[in-house]
């Protein structure tokens, strides 16, 4: 007899879940309230990098190329962009999402899943029962008691929904976030400036790499502001008046709109997890053993909801886990060393493994420049590094900042998940010219006989 599994959200984790489950004989049912595809698909990874995208190109008619090529005059028309944004991509592919469902005979009910007990779901006035459930039901953006949202003080959602381009620009919070939606709307035209009650930047990040990131900010003059608080935002007529605090002293800013980005709380409060045995910590995150199981071993939770990196592939890869440990009682281990941190910022800023704050007297650690790379110099993308950490003459730790870091960083990421050696590596042809050869130029020079170095 087939077990009945629901699955609550539909993001990146939710979904692959319910396909996964179905491909392995269950009967499944998806819970999302809102829509199709979660946060991620809808007002998170995909549409920050359309607008991303669109920042790259437009900045590059606007200033000078190595190319001869003549561009003058070249306006933005930001209607048309986020239009393409959202019928061509983010509707395309939620779209496509909800066709794959449909396609594995997964149940899809609109609404709110609130649990009864340890066995009961409500999704308004209907009832379900089930075998196994799956919570995957995200994050939320934090926001700050003292400020007050609108159509000018936004979260993340806000931001990539401007109907215009704001002529200036205030983001709360340096994270992955807010540093990636910097990096967009300073390439699209506008006047940002970050501030950080953080040391710097990017924490997840190390010094070096986020070098790069702050040297292109204020090549573009973005500012960057540290260790400074956001006291009060005061809307008048025609602007935002925002008070700052930092060292004991206070300063104000003006600015069209602000973008609160200073982190994400997990989706757990709506579910009414008091009337089960499932635990939650202060933070409301969705405790589990290593199997994904919450104390009520017949509900498992993924993603945003529990502890660990806040990332949709992380979540996409629980989902396929759990399905298994579900349906094959599979015992498999859902905790992961090795996740891929990406930030989609100028330039982008990528890492897995090891860090260089891990590094011992044991570790080799060896840097190739991409000034050096003939692929990045016809791309005038000439601006980064790569730096890999080995032990014992196997890949360890990757660290990748410029153009498509997060591209490359598979490569390495696959090597360090299957334990390659440094000679495994170099003998795996790596094709001319490509940005990847630098991987192969950093190895070789591990080895001792570099050709490039």
């Amino acid at each position: 007899m087939k077990k009945h599994v629901v699955v609550i959200g539909s993001g990146p984790g939710g979904y692959v879940a319910a396909i996964r489950l179905s491909q392995l004989g269950a009967d499944v049912t998806v819970i999302e309230k809102e829509n199709i595809g979660g946060i991620c698909l809808n007002e998170g990874c995909i549409p920050s990098k359309a607008l991303i995208e669109a920042g790259h190109f437009y900045q590059k008619t606007q200033s000078r190329n190595p190319y001869g090529v003549k561009t003058e005059n070249v306006t933005l028309n930001f209607s048309d962009t986020q239009r393409w944004k959202d019928k061509r991509i983010v509707y395309k592919l939620t779209r496509g999402i909800e066709m794959l469902l449909q396609k594995h005979s997964i149940n899809i009910i609109r609404g709110q899943a609130t649990f009864k007990d340890n066995n009961t779901i409500v999704v308004g006035d209907d009832e379900l029962s089930f075998d196994a459930c799956v919570i995957s039901t995200g994050s939320s953006p934090i926001l700050l008691k003292n400020i007050e949202m609108s159509d000018s003080v936004v979260d993340s959602k806000g931001a990539l929904n401007f109907t215009e381009v704001p002529n200036s620009l205030i983001v709360v919070g340096g994270g992955y976030i807010g540093g990636e939606l910097a990096s967009a709307y300073t390439n699209l035209g506008s006047n940002v400036t970050i501030v950080e009650a953080a040391d710097d930047i990017l924490v997840n990040f190390d010094e070096e790499m986020v070098a790069l990131v702050k040297k292109n900010f204020r090549s573009r003059k973005t500012k960057i502001m540290t260790n400074t608080y956001v006291k009060g935002v005061k809307e008048n007529k025609n602007s935002l008046e925002i008070t700052l605090e930092s060292n004991g002293e206070e300063s104000t800013l003006m600015a069209d709109k602000v973008l609160l980005a200073i982190g994400r709380r997990p989706n757990s409060q709506s579910l009414n997890l008091e009337n089960t045995t499932i635990k939650v910590d202060e933070k409301g995150f969705i405790l589990t053993n290593e199997f994904g199981q919450t104390a009520n071993e017949k509900v498992y939770a993924i993603g945003d909801v529990i502890h660990g990196l806040a990332l949709a592939h992380k979540a996409s890869y629980e989902a396929k886990l759990v399905a298994d440990n579900i349906i094959n009682d599979a015992k498999r281990n859902i905790r992961k060393e090795n996740i891929v941190a990406i930030a989609f910022t100028d330039p982008e800023a990528a890492s897995v493994g090891i860090e260089l704050k891990d590094v011992t007297d044991n570790h080799s650690v060896k840097t190739f420049d991409y000034a050096a790379n003939g692929r990045s110099l016809t791309m005038d993308e000439s601006s980064g590094f790569i730096r890999l950490i080995s032990l014992d003459n196997v890949l360890v730790g990757a660290q990748i900042v410029g153009h498509n870091a997060s591209e490359l960083i598979a490569e390495c990421a696959l090597a360090i998940e299957n334990k390659l050696t440094l000679k495994q590596i170099v003998e795996t042809i790596h094709a001319h010219p490509t940005q990847n050869e630098m991987i192969m130029d950093v190895v070789e020079d591990m080895l001792g006989y570099p050709i490039h170095g």
